[in-house]
């Protein structure tokens, strides 16, 4: 058995990725910052323990590694999902939805990554996957912001990769393309039939196909792979 820290794990990929890990056999420790009810849903469901925290914040994420130590003694596998995404023209993008996009999406995956990286290196075996996004990789129009908080955490992830490869810890990137998570709740049937012309396969991702790819990437068929970014997207931008 293997304990697991997924961030943002109350919903979406998150929760598809404790699911997923939970049947696997797995401890599960969901972080979330906001909605009780749900992440009481996936506790409920999948056995995994919930805590609280601002992964901005660095107290939080402290108190909350604090607690998920007690209770567990070490990690081996770092998920860094939590996100947040905001649909803005660049001119309308004020210093302070900048730095709230950046201390989500790329300093809490820092502050995360650095509170449970000693048990890895201790051991000399982990895995850490950060959840980036297609438009990471690509650049989405009228969503500059999120967009590059994306993009850097696919330079986190193949920076971070290089410097724990003689740890024996894999770090590596899923890139999402458009899937139907609550992040996409705003589009509308009209919209998401237009967005799946666009992609190869015809149709948008779920959940669980993200959280398939992460479960074989912490996994030991996945301990030769590092430094990279998995892109599933069904096949948008090849």
């Amino acid at each position: 058995m293997r304990n697991i820290v997924i961030t943002g794990g109350s919903r979406g990929i998150g929760a598809a990725c404790a699911e997923v890990f939970a049947k696997n056999g797995d401890k599960v420790f969901i972080i979330y910052e906001k909605n009780d009810e749900k992440a009481q849903e996936t506790a409920r469901k999948t056995g995994a323990v919930a805590v609280k925290a601002d992964i901005s914040s660095e107290t939080d994420v402290e108190n909350a590694a604090k607690i998920i130590h007690s209770l567990c003694g070490g990690v081996d596998v770092v998920i860094n999902n939590a996100a947040i995404a905001e649909i803005k023209l660049f001119t309308d993008i004020t210093a302070a939805d900048w730095d709230r996009m950046f201390g989500v999406n790329v300093r809490g995956a820092f502050l995360v990554t650095k509170a449970f990286l000693s048990d890895m290196i201790n051991k000399k075996s982990g895995k850490i996957i950060n959840i980036s996004s297609v438009w990471g990789e690509t650049g989405g129009s009228c969503e500059v912001h999120y967009s590059a908080s994306k993009a850097a955490l696919i330079g986190f992830t193949k920076a971070l990769a290089k410097e724990l490869s003689l740890s024996g810890i894999c770090v590596n990137c899923v890139a999402p393309g458009v899937i139907d998570t609550d992040m996409n709740a705003c589009l509308d049937d009209a919209a998401k039939a237009e967005l799946s012309e666009e992609i190869p396969l015809s149709r948008i991702g779920s959940a669980k196909e993200v959280a398939d790819t992460v479960f074989f990437l912490a996994s030991p068929s996945a301990d030769y792979i590092t430094g990279q970014v998995v892109s599933v997207n069904g096949g948008m931008y090849i």
